[in-house]
């Protein structure tokens, strides 16, 4: 398959050697709004009022986990796919990790002039099934937006950033929400199967709607990043499986 003429500028290049100095600053970002959007965002669902339709149900979450797909674009457009692997799967790590530790804090008994505990289990005491969803959907979603930006990347020779910024975050919100919304709230008590579907459809339509108003910012960061880095990765005949460690 003949790819179109990349620009000058690019030069694709291993990731095997070599430092990068913003690569740690990136993973961190994400990890941080991934975990952030699980404690603060979760489980709330939220209201806005739209023009002809009126009150709209929308998760709260949706005002920062978005971020994390953009830097997840920015992950796979600068560092490539197997780099942004490893991204995820810390994320992924991390949820697990900040779960468990929140199960164990809420099981440990309050002091008896402790008063908090029925709050502290109410924002802290997050059920199973909402966990398995939330790592499920989280795993699944970011790596189909991972992919597609690396296969678009090459179809289109490195041209037209915002096809494939937004064009992965149709396809990986969408896994995300098919998948979360569905497990976690179908069925659960004050969930009844409309909302969740409206809840869903909300949630994908203002992420990519996030994706396309954040696409300018998109664009300054992975400018800087390259020109730093001095890097721009192509994945030709990288190993797009989720399992792989090497990169």
């Amino acid at each position: 398959m003949n790819h179109p003429q990349r620009p000058a500028h690019v030069t694709a290049r291993s990731l095997s050697g070599g430092h990068f100095r913003y690569f740690d600053f990136v993973m961190a970002a994400f990890v941080a709004i991934l975990l952030l959007s699980n404690v603060i965002g979760a489980g709330k669902v939220a209201q806005i009022w739209l023009p002809g339709v009126g009150y709209w149900p929308f998760g709260a979450g949706i005002l920062f986990f978005p971020i994390s797909y953009v830097i997840g674009d920015v992950l796979t457009e600068v560092y490539g796919y197997a780099r942004a692997r490893r991204v995820i799967w810390a994320g992924t790590a991390a949820v697990l990790f900040m779960a468990f530790m929140s199960w164990v804090v809420v099981q440990l008994p309050p002091a008896p002039d402790w008063k908090n505990q029925a709050a502290y289990e109410v924002i802290f005491g997050q059920v199973p099934r909402i966990v398995l969803a939330s790592v499920c959907a989280f795993w699944a979603g970011e790596f189909v937006n991972a992919f597609v930006l690396a296969r678009m990347k090459l179809w289109t020779g490195g041209r037209m950033l915002w096809s494939r910024t937004i064009g992965s975050t149709v396809a990986g919100q969408a896994v995300d929400s098919l998948i979360f919304y569905p497990l976690a709230f179908w069925g659960a008590e004050g969930w009844t199967n409309a909302l969740v579907l409206q809840v869903l459809f909300t949630q994908w339509v203002l992420k990519v709607g996030w994706e396309v108003l954040l696409t300018p910012a998109t664009y300054l960061v992975v400018n800087f990043l390259k020109r730093a880095e001095g890097v721009d990765v192509f994945d030709e005949g990288t190993d797009f499986t989720p399992f792989a460690t090497g990169v």
